[in-house]
């Protein structure tokens, strides 16, 4: 689980590269869900929310500048 502050100290660039690899792990884990190999499904609503976090942090600081 990501803090905010730890997002926050990020470089844009970071929080743009770091969004897309949670985007292709919640794709990883959402197929493996499906299948039926995915033991601990409580990892999916963690990224979701990390993923939430990121976002709403990038919308934050496009609207300040």
């Amino acid at each position: 689980v990501m803090k905010a502050s730890e997002i926050k100290e990020m470089a844009p660039e970071e929080r743009i590269q770091k969004l897309n690899d949670m985007k292709q792990e919640l794709f990883n884990l959402r197929f493996q869900h499906e299948v039926g190999q995915l033991e601990n499904s409580s990892k999916l609503k963690s990224l979701k929310r990390d993923i939430a976090r990121i976002k709403t942090i990038m919308n934050a600081s496009e609207t300040q500048n």
